[in-house]
């Protein structure tokens, strides 16, 4: 079907691009130009991402889920660049606009002015967030993967600090190490199958030899291994909440969601390239299961043991990303599409909700500079009194900043504990109502002891985060008087109520989302959907003209009809016998023609309808010839 307009698809890798390197060509004095320019590209991508949304809801076989193809350059599809749309890609983009607004707003306040060129690796990362959700290959993957990991790189230093710079150089060396191991995997898959698009390796994989299918899982490791230090998988999670930490409030806001790069990766090769039906099947499945449950407690334990909120954000990310990692890997070991399902709702709760996290903890701990989880540790252990700050308090006080930061903060606590009535209630017995029901939404025979393990775990990761962040707001909060609470600005609080806004809306549509949630996982349930659409995307080449094009078809009429005055001497001559041999001398060919004219208009000899009838086929010819090349789409783009 056609996408309309038909170049929407590229959209979210153009506009950041564009407003990226434009930002470029501003002085630095100019930052409220490039905020401007900032935001419109933002809101742009955030309205593109929610029209792509709709657009790939469709219905049929395909389980309401509609592929959109971009073949850049009219390449053909396992060759060329191969931009790929379904409901999966299009929950990631929206996820990430929805992130990046607020973000943005909150940098408003002050934070880009810390910094050079913030606006430009900030478009540059979404970027490559939005070119890694679409790309259909995984050479491209690699390189939307260094595009937004080298703006990190740059929004992670953004600003001063001497533990900004240390983690920093951590964050970077073991990315470059993680993208090594992805360079290395990609160029062993090439090798043995001959291509890196992933709609043809699901198509090759099953009829891999019996010898390069162990390189095959080595490859496969390798690249999980990159992944899923992107990820943050224990035991290669130790960077990542000290970096997170150590980030600006905008910049943790939005490194939310880079996490769930790695799990994006890992839930479409789990899907596409080791589902049922061959030798591969379920390869990796055990790790991702003991992987994921292992990140949830070790996660858990970084919350209850954070002295710092920044910490026990970075920390909270690991117990969303150890979950989603579970839930792929048992689906993979015969869960049900309905646990996906309410994994994803999960994942989009949890993201919004550390993304708001990760704004509110800069005005908490403007003014303590963390005092107040520490005192929440150790106030009576030691006997820590609280400091005292003449300080001038900075910025413009909004009214109610005590009851607005205070309902903020119990907002959070519901959303990532799992309490009711939030949207992180309902994601988690979404999950567990699925894992725990073989008879109705699960494939299994019987509640397996993974599934007694996953559900035990995740019950306790939603009590340890209830523990510590109620310990937090009672030391900030009830403890605290009114004089050490900051002033805040209005840029700053309104992208904390707009990401709990977005919970909020959650939680009261959250039967249309489950539906939305639902199709998606089953529809990643049925590659077959996913490989039929890339491998039959057709060029602009390919396309079927239209009644308006037929004249363009006259030009290639002779080359085709010229053929027709060496058979006609032939066919004439075929109707008798001697006829071939008087053939060659050109003056007896000339008048044996027109008796060949006559017989078939009055002879019904046998031989005149066969010989006969490539005649009046020439002159119609050229006009089957245009349209008998292959059906194709509108502008190299489907949908």
């Amino acid at each position: 079907m056609k996408l309309s307009p038909e170049h929407l698809m590229i959209a979210p890798i153009l506009i950041p691009l564009f407003a990226g390197a434009l930002m470029l060509l501003y002085e630095d004095r100019q930052r409220r130009a490039r905020m401007v320019i900032s935001l419109i590209s933002t809101v742009a991508l955030l309205a593109v991402s929610v029209q792509l949304l709709i657009l790939s809801k469709g219905t049929g076989p395909s389980d309401a889920n509609r592929i959109g193809l971009y073949l850049l350059g009219d390449w053909p599809s396992p060759f060329g660049i191969v931009l790929v749309l379904d409901r999966l890609s299009a929950l990631m983009l929206v996820m990430v606009a929805l992130l990046a607004t607020p973000a943005l707003i909150y940098a408003a306040a002050g934070w880009h002015r810390q910094g050079q060129h913030f606006h430009s690796l900030f478009q540059f990362l979404l970027m490559g967030l939005n070119g890694a959700f679409l790309t259909g290959d995984l050479f491209n993957l690699f390189v939307f993967f260094e595009v937004l990991l080298a703006a990190s790189y740059g929004l992670l230093l953004h600003g001063t600090g001497q533990a900004r710079v240390r983690t920093g150089l951590h964050y970077i060396a073991i990315n470059l190490a993680a993208s090594l191991l992805f360079l290395i995997g990609v160029s062993l898959i090439y090798g043995v199958t001959g291509t890196l698009n992933m709609a043809e390796l699901a198509l090759k994989l099953p009829y891999v030899s019996d010898a390069d299918r162990p390189l095959v899982h080595a490859a496969a490791a390798l690249l999980g291994i990159a992944f899923l230090v992107k990820s943050g998988m224990w035991p290669l999670s130790f960077w990542l909440p000290g970096s997170y930490m150590a980030a600006s409030a905008p910049v943790g806001a939005i490194f939310a969601v880079m996490t769930k790069v790695g799990v994006y990766v890992v839930l479409r090769l789990s899907s596409l390239l080791f589902g049922e039906g061959h030798l591969s099947s379920g390869f990796g499945a055990e790790v991702l299961m003991a992987g994921g449950i292992a990140t949830i407690l070790f996660g858990l334990t970084g919350v209850l043991a954070s002295q710092r909120l920044g910490r026990m954000a970075g920390n909270l990310v690991l117990v969303s990303s150890g979950t989603m990692l579970t839930v792929i890997g048992l689906s993979m070991n015969g869960a049900s599409p309905g646990l996906v399902a309410g994994g994803l709702f999960y994942m989009v709760s949890s993201t919004v909700a550390t993304s708001a996290l990760f704004l509110l903890m800069e005005p908490l701990e403007r003014e303590s500079g963390g005092i107040a989880a520490l005192l929440a540790l150790t106030a009576d252990a030691y006997g820590v009194e609280e400091p005292e700050d003449d300080a001038p308090e900075v910025g413009l006080a909004i009214p109610g900043t005590l009851m607005l930061l205070g309902g903020c903060f119990v907002a959070l606590v519901l959303l990532l504990a799992g309490l009711p009535p939030l949207s992180g209630f309902v994601g988690k017995v979404a999950m567990l109502t699925a894992a725990m029901n073989p008879e109705g939404l699960n494939r299994l025979s019987a509640v397996t002891p993974e599934v007694w393990v996953f559900t035990a775990v995740l019950m306790l990761s939603g009590l340890a985060t209830l523990v510590a962040m109620v310990r937090v707001g009672i030391q900030t909060f009830w403890v605290g008087t009114e004089d050490s609470l900051p002033k805040v600005m209005a840029l700053e609080i309104a992208p904390v109520l707009l990401l709990i806004a977005m919970a909020a809306a959650l939680t009261v549509r959250a039967e249309p989302v489950m539906r939305y949630m639902g199709a998606t996982a089953r529809a990643l349930d049925q590659p077959q959907v996913y490989v039929g659409g890339v491998i039959r995307a057709e060029r602009v080449g390919d396309e079927i003209p239209g009644p308006d094009a037929q004249p363009l078809a006259r030009p290639e009429a002779p080359p085709e009809a010229a053929p027709a005055p060496e058979t006609a001497p032939e066919v004439a001559p075929g109707a008798a016998t001697p006829a071939p041999e008087a053939a060659p001398p050109a003056g007896e060919a000339a008048p044996a023609a027109p008796p060949a004219a006559t017989p078939p208009d009055a002879t019904p000899a046998p031989d005149a309808p066969e010989e006969a009838a490539p005649v009046p086929q020439d002159p119609p010819a050229p006009l089957p010839a245009a349209p008998g090349a292959a059906p194709g789409t509108a502008g190299g783009a489907s949908l």
